[in-house]
C-alpha cells in the first residue's frame, strides 16, 4: 500500500517537474544548434540554415529573449563564422520582420556596452557582423554608410590620442572586404569621400614608433607595414579589382531570392562615444611577413601580401586562435578544419599567424607557452605536412637572424628549444655548420648555443652531447658543474684556505650564526693594513670564503642552496651591508655557477626575495665590467627583466594596501556619522580612526620609499646602457670603424626591450629621464630610441593604458 501510494505521489510529482525543467531543457537545446551550425555536417550548410531558421521561428513566440541573447552572443564571440551567422539572421528578418528590428537594436546595444568596457576587439566583430547584414537585406547599405561616416569623423578630433582614430579608421577598413561591393554599387560617391577622408588622415599620421615594434630591421625579403598601411592597400587593390573578392565564405548568395524580398531596417544613429581617460585601445602593430607563394611551390597559391584575400585568412585564423587558444586539441583541429582549406597553403598561413603572434611586439596576446603547444598539437594532426612546413619556416628565421629583432629572437630560442624537446631533439644540425665557420657573436652561432643551453635546461648535458655533432662541440654548453676554488687540489695555496676549512667544519658542526661570524672576523682584508678600520666594512675574501664555502656544501640542488641561504641568512646579510658587499656576494655566485646559468637565474631571485642584496645590486652587477663578456648572453636579460616585474610587484603591493587602509577608513568614518550619539561606540570608532590614520601614514611612506627605489633602479640600467653605448660610439669614431656591430645591434635592442616591457612604470619617471639623462646633448644614435618610445607615448596620450 505504502508503495502504491508513493508511486501515486511521484506520479502526481513528475508533470510539475517535466514543466519546471522543459524551458531550460529547450534553451540548451536552442544555443547548441545555434553554437554548432556551420560545423561538420552530413548535410549541406544550407540546409542547416535553412532548418535552423524554422526552428528559430516556431520558438521565437516563447524564446525570443533567449535567442537575442544567443545571437547577439555568437556575433561578438564567433567571428570566424560572422557570415553563416549573418545569413541565419538574414533568414529570420525575412520571416519575422520585427524580430529582425529587435536583433539590430540589441547589437548597437551591445556594441555601446562594449566600447563603454573597453572590448575594442569585440567591437571589430560587432560592427564587422552589422556589416555583413547589409549583405543579408536586414541593414540598409546608406545607413550603414552614415555610420562608417560618424567613425571616420573621429579623425578629425582633437586632442585625442591616435590610437583612437586608427582603431576607428581600421573597423571601418577592415569592414570593407566583407560589404564594400554591396555598399559601393549603391552609394559609389559617399564610398570614395569615405575613402579619400581616410587617405588624408593615414598621409598625416605619425609612425616614429614603426621600427621600434618591427620584428626585422630590413624590408628584404618581405616588407615590414603598419597595419593600417597594409590594410590600406589590400583595400586599394580590392577596390581596383572592382571589389571581387576570392576567399569569403557567403552562404547568404543561395538564399537570394528570398532575402531580397525581405524589408530591411536602418540602423539607429550611432554617435562613437568621446574619449575617456581610462580608455585602453589595442597597441599599434606591424605586420609578421615570412612566407610568398615562392615559399609553397606546390599545391594552392598563396595570396600576394597586398591582397585583401591574405587579410581576410590571417583575420580569421587569429579569431579561430583568440576563440580556442585555452584548448590547444580544439584550436588545432578547428584550424586544420578552415573552410576553403584547399583552396589555399593553409599549413603555410597558419605557421605565419602563430609566429606572427608569438612575436609581436612589446608582449604576443597570449602566453608563449600557449604557442608551442599549438604548434606540437598541430605537427601531431598533420605528421606528413605540417613538420615540413615547420622546419622550412624555422630554417628561414635562421637564416636573417642578422636582422632580427633581439627580442624576437629570445621567444624564437624558448620556443625552438621547447619544440624539440617532444620530439627528442631531433634535428638537422649539420644544415646549420655555417655559424661554425663565423665569430661566435655573430647572431647564427649564438642562437644555436643558446638553443643547446635551453634544451639542457629540458634535458640533461649528456643527452645535448649525445645528440648535436661532435663539430659543434665548441656551441656546446660546459657541465653544469660547481666551481669550487677552496679544494685540496687547486686552492690549498690560496688566501682563504685555511678559513675555507674552518667554516666548513663550523657548518658541519651545526655552528650558531654567532659562532661562524666570530670566525669570519678572522679573516683579514686582502688589501689593507691590520690597523685599518674600513677593513671591517667591505672585506671581499670574507665573503668568498664564506659563500663559496656554503654554496659548495649546498651544490647538490636547488632546495639544498634555499635552505643554506635561508638558515645562514643573518650572516650573509651582515656581510652585505655595504653596496660593495652586495655587488661581491653576486659576483661569487656567478664564480661557482658560471657553468650553469639556470642556478645562477634562481639563486640570484632567492637573494632578492629575501632582501640580501636590491634591485640596484644585481643591475650594478650585471652591467659590471666583471659581466661584459657575459651581456649578451640570454640569461642575463631574464635576470634583469625579473628583478625588474619584482620591483613593479613590490610597489603595487604596497599601493594596493595603502589604498585598501584608506578604503577602511573612509568606511569607518561613514559608519561613525551613522552611529549618532552613542559615546561607547564613538570612542571606539575614534581609536580605530587613530590607528587607521598611523597605518596610512606609514604605509604612505613606505609607497614613497618603495617608489624612489623603483625610480633609482631604472636611473641605473638606463645610466649604464648610456654609458656602454657612448663609449662605443667614441671607440668607433676614434677608430673610424662602423658602429653597427653585432654588439652594438644587440644593446640597442636591449634598450629598447627595456622600454617596451616596462613601458606602464617607465612613463611614471620620463620628465626624470629626460632631465638626468635622455637630453639633446646625448648622441643621437642613443636619443633615437627614446625618441621612438616618447612618439609611441603620444600616439596613446598622457592618458591611456597599453
Amino acid at each position: 500500500m505504502s508503495r502504491r501510494r508513493h508511486s501515486d505521489d511521484s506520479d502526481g510529482g513528475q508533470p510539475h517537474k517535466r514543466r519546471r525543467s522543459e524551458p531550460i531543457e529547450i534553451e540548451d537545446r536552442l544555443e547548441s544548434l545555434i553554437c554548432r551550425v556551420g560545423e561538420k555536417s552530413t548535410s549541406s550548410l544550407e540546409s542547416n540554415l535553412e532548418g535552423l531558421a524554422g526552428v528559430l521561428e516556431a520558438d521565437l513566440p516563447n524564446y525570443k529573449s533567449k535567442i537575442l541573447r544567443i545571437l547577439c552572443s555568437v556575433a561578438r564571440l564567433l567571428p570566424e563564422k560572422l557570415t553563416v551567422y549573418s545569413t541565419l539572421v538574414g533568414l529570420l528578418n525575412a520571416r519575422n520582420y520585427n524580430f529582425g528590428g529587435e536583433f539590430v537594436e540589441a547589437m548597437i546595444r551591445q556594441l555601446k556596452e562594449t566600447l563603454k568596457n573597453n572590448l575594442y576587439n569585440e567591437a571589430v566583430y560587432l560592427v564587422r557582423f552589422l556589416s555583413d547584414l547589409v549583405n543579408c537585406h536586414v541593414i540598409a547599405a546608406p545607413s550603414m554608410v552614415a555610420m562608417f561616416e560618424n567613425f571616420v569623423s573621429v579623425t578629425q578630433e582633437e586632442d585625442v590620442p591616435q590610437v583612437r582614430s586608427d582603431w576607428f579608421v581600421y573597423v571601418v577598413l577592415s569592414c570593407l572586404p566583407w560589404v564594400g561591393k554591396e555598399l559601393y554599387e549603391k552609394k559609389d560617391a559617399e564610398v570614395d569621400r569615405l575613402l579619400s577622408q581616410i587617405e588624408g588622415y593615414l598621409k598625416r599620421r605619425v609612425k616614429t614608433h614603426v621600427p621600434m615594434l618591427q620584428v626585422w630591421s630590413a624590408d628584404k625579403p618581405h616588407p615590414q607595414e603598419e597595419y593600417l598601411d597594409c590594410l590600406w592597400a589590400q583595400i586599394q587593390k580590392l577596390k581596383k579589382d572592382r571589389w571581387q573578392e576570392r576567399h569569403i565564405l557567403r552562404p547568404y548568395i543561395a538564399f537570394d531570392s528570398v532575402l531580397c524580398e525581405a524589408l530591411q531596417h536602418n540602423l539607429p544613429p550611432f554617435t562613437p562615444p568621446g574619449h575617456m581617460p581610462d580608455a585602453r585601445y589595442p597597441m599599434p602593430r606591424v605586420i609578421f611577413r615570412m612566407f610568398d607563394y615562392t615559399d609553397a611551390p606546390e599545391g594552392p597559391v598563396m595570396p600576394g601580401s597586398h591582397s585583401v584575400e591574405r587579410f581576410v585568412i590571417e583575420e580569421n585564423i587569429n579569431c579561430i586562435i583568440k576563440t580556442h587558444w585555452k584548448e590547444r586539441k580544439t584550436c588545432a583541429a578547428q584550424l586544420l578544419s578552415y573552410p576553403g582549406k584547399s583552396k589555399i597553403p593553409l599549413n603555410y598561413h597558419i605557421v605565419e599567424v602563430v609566429f606572427g603572434q608569438l612575436f609581436q611586439l612589446p608582449a604576443p596576446p597570449h602566453i608563449d607557452v600557449m604557442y608551442t603547444t599549438l604548434l606540437i598539437e598541430l605537427c601531431k594532426l598533420q605528421p606528413g605536412s605540417l613538420p615540413q612546413v615547420l622546419a622550412q619556416a624555422t630554417e628561414m628565421l635562421y637564416m636573417r637572424l642578422d636582422t632580427m629583432n633581439t627580442s624576437c629572437i629570445d621567444k624564437l630560442i624558448n620556443w625552438f628549444a621547447h619544440h624539440l624537446s617532444n620530439f627528442q631533439f631531433r634535428w638537422s644540425w649539420d644544415d646549420w655548420a655555417d655559424c661554425l665557420s663565423v665569430d661566435r657573436e655573430m647572431p647564427k652561432p649564438k642562437f644555436v648555443k643558446e638553443v643547446l643551453e635551453k634544451s639542457m635546461r629540458l634535458s640533461y648535458h649528456q643527452r645535448i652531447v649525445d645528440i648535436v655533432p661532435a663539430t659543434f662541440s665548441t656551441l656546446i654548453p660546459a657541465e653544469p658543474l660547481f666551481i669550487y676554488k677552496y679544494t685540496e687540489e687547486t686552492g690549498s695555496l690560496l688566501p682563504g684556505y685555511p678559513m675555507a676549512i674552518t667554516v666548513q667544519n663550523a657548518i658541519k658542526n651545526k655552528a650558531t650564526n654567532e659562532e661562524i661570524l666570530i670566525i669570519l672576523k678572522e679573516v683579514c682584508h686582502p688589501n689593507q693594513d691590520d690597523d685599518d678600520d674600513e677593513a671591517e666594512s667591505f672585506n671581499p675574501l670574507k665573503i668568498d670564503v664564506f659563500l663559496q664555502t656554503l654554496l659548495h656544501m649546498a651544490a647538490k640542488s636547488c632546495s639544498h642552496s634555499f635552505s643554506a641561504l635561508g638558515k645562514f641568512h643573518e650572516i650573509l646579510k651582515a656581510l652585505t651591508e655595504s653596496d660593495e658587499g652586495k655587488l661581491h656576494i653576486l659576483k661569487v655566485v656567478y664564480d661557482v655557477w658560471k657553468n650553469h646559468p639556470q642556478m645562477i637565474a634562481v639563486l640570484v631571485d632567492k637573494m632578492i626575495r629575501t632582501q640580501i642584496v636590491d634591485c640596484a645590486a644585481v643591475a650594478n652587477w650585471l652591467f659590471s665590467q666583471d659581466m661584459a663578456h657575459e651581456f649578451t648572453r640570454l640569461y642575463i636579460w631574464e635576470i634583469l627583466h625579473s628583478t625588474i616585474r619584482k620591483m613593479n610587484k613590490h610597489v603595487q603591493k604596497i599601493q594596493k594596501e595603502l589604498e585598501e587602509a584608506k578604503d577602511k577608513l573612509e568606511k569607518q568614518q561613514h559608519k561613525k556619522r551613522d552611529s549618532g550619539d552613542d559615546e561607547d561606540m564613538e570612542r571606539g570608532s575614534e581609536d580605530e580612526e587613530a590607528q587607521l590614520e598611523e597605518q596610512i601614514e606609514r604605509l604612505q611612506e613606505k609607497v614613497e620609499s618603495a617608489q624612489s627605489e623603483q625610480k633609482n633602479l631604472f636611473l641605473v640600467i638606463f645610466q649604464r646602457f648610456i654609458m656602454l653605448l657612448t663609449e662605443h660610439l667614441v671607440r668607433c669614431e676614434t677608430g673610424s670603424v662602423d658602429v653597427s656591430t653585432h654588439w652594438y645591434k644587440n644593446c640597442i635592442d636591449r634598450l629598447q626591450q627595456i622600454f617596451l616591457m616596462h613601458h606602464q612604470t617607465i612613463q611614471q619617471y620620463m620628465g626624470t629621464l629626460e632631465n638626468l639623462l635622455f637630453t639633446a646633448e646625448l648622441d643621437p644614435h642613443i636619443l633615437a630610441v627614446y625618441q621612438q618610445f616618447c612618439a609611441l607615448q603620444l600616439v596613446f596620450s598622457a592618458f591611456s593604458l597599453w
